[in-house]
């Protein structure tokens, strides 16, 4: 099997060498960290999120959080 050369952003390379198991290479740590998952999965996953709820409803109340901007 031939190989590609990848350029990445130096943050996500810092995640995925975060995430490397000792003894595994980073292209056996990206294998295992996308395990078979592809974008369009996750736009469907994220199609079925409810993204218009705040954190006070999402945590029942219990933060107490103060709006960027406002004073506490």
């Amino acid at each position: 099997m031939g190989t590609k050369h990848l350029r990445v952003d130096e943050d996500l390379h810092a995640y995925i060498k975060s995430e490397r198991r000792d003894g595994e290479t980073l292209n056996e740590t990206l294998k295992r960290l996308l395990d078979g998952y592809s974008l369009s999965q996750f736009a469907d996953d994220a199609a079925e999120l409810d993204l218009d709820f705040s954190v006070e409803e999402a945590t029942d109340g219990a933060v107490d959080a103060t709006p960027p901007g406002e004073e506490p």
